[in-house]
């Protein structure tokens, strides 16, 4: 996602002279292209997250639109008063950019783990957070932040994700995308596990549940639209996300049912739980450990709407 999104940049920023990319003494294998093609758009800034945000919200006041860039938590947690105060109190043209959202960093442990992230950016006023699923998401969502006045947050993949969607897509600021429309449970999925979110729904198919299955890239704007829509057809919905629980998609969604009138389906909030991701190892490894892997996803949803139709059984399956 990284290297799609950086080369989305080159192309805005050969068009637009105002945009401006800061990062934090990092990245310079990914940034190198446009470090060389941009000299006059680009700024290090050390290590010094909070003077780079407060950086970034001067030369937005002065009207440039500016891309700050780090790993993990250091571009948000580290200097979350300056995105505050600056930032979003100003209503500053800043799109700060975290690669490595979830256990994309996982063998350096949990400071490197960005699990609380969406739902402390998705908080602050003013600002749009942004999660793409696939490179097709990311390309288009680039540049759907840089069409946007105002803060964005824009959670990225550290690398190596495939590519999803094959068809050309259409997206706007708070769209939901969804590949599979029909279904009597309903996944909806956020940022870089949509991948084991597809892996998931085949496998539901497989045992006989048939799930639709939605990528949704911004929590905020949030697709209420879609949600309500779908609370009115399925039996079950089910939010996926390599993020905490609280306050990320499976919160937004949970706040969006309930503010909803009528009757409504049961919602399946499959993510992190409260506490500390205190293992480390590679992405696919936490995952696994942490409930998110395909298998794992498949089988909470199966325990789930099994629980609605004593009936069903499927051999695999522990209920």
């Amino acid at each position: 996602m990284r290297d799609a999104f950086i080369r989305v940049l080159m192309e805005i920023a050969r068009q637009d002279k105002r945009i401006m990319l800061l990062t934090a003494d990092l990245g310079f294998g990914v940034l190198n292209p446009f470090i060389e093609a941009f000299t006059e758009q680009y700024l290090n800034v050390g290590v010094a997250e909070q003077n780079m945000t407060g950086v970034a919200t001067g030369l937005a006041l002065e009207g440039k639109i500016v891309f700050t860039y780090s790993i993990g938590n250091f571009p948000t947690l580290r200097c979350l008063e300056q995105i505050r105060n600056d930032v979003c109190y100003h209503d500053a043209n800043v799109k700060i950019v975290c690669i490595g959202g979830g256990f994309c960093y996982g063998p350096l442990g949990i400071s490197h783990h960005a699990t609380e992230d969406l739902a402390i950016m998705r908080a602050l006023p003013g600002m749009r957070v942004m999660a793409p699923g696939d490179l097709a998401e990311t390309r288009l969502i680039t540049r759907i932040a840089y069409e946007t006045s105002g803060p964005c947050y824009l959670r990225l993949g550290r690398g190596g994700e495939a590519q999803i969607h094959q068809d050309a897509l259409n997206l706007s600021l708070g769209q939901g995308i969804s590949l599979f429309p029909e279904g009597e449970v309903a996944l909806l999925s956020t940022g870089g596990i949509l991948g084991n979110a597809v892996g998931a729904r085949e496998r539901l198919e497989a045992w006989g549940v048939k799930a639709s299955l939605h990528s949704i890239p911004f929590l905020k704007p949030l697709d209420r639209s879609l949600i309500e829509m779908l609370s009115q057809t399925v039996r079950l919905m089910a939010t996926i996300e390599e993020h905490s629980i609280i306050g990320g998609l499976g919160g937004a969604v949970a706040e969006a049912l309930a503010e909803m009138p009528g009757p409504k389906p049961p919602l399946l909030r499959i993510g992190l739980r409260e506490g500390f991701s205190c293992e480390v190892g590679d992405q696919e490894y936490l995952r696994k450990i942490y409930g998110l892997s395909t298998d794992s996803i498949a089988q909470r949803v199966y325990k789930a709407i099994s629980k609605k139709n004593p009936e069903a059984k499927i051999y695999g399956v522990s209920n």
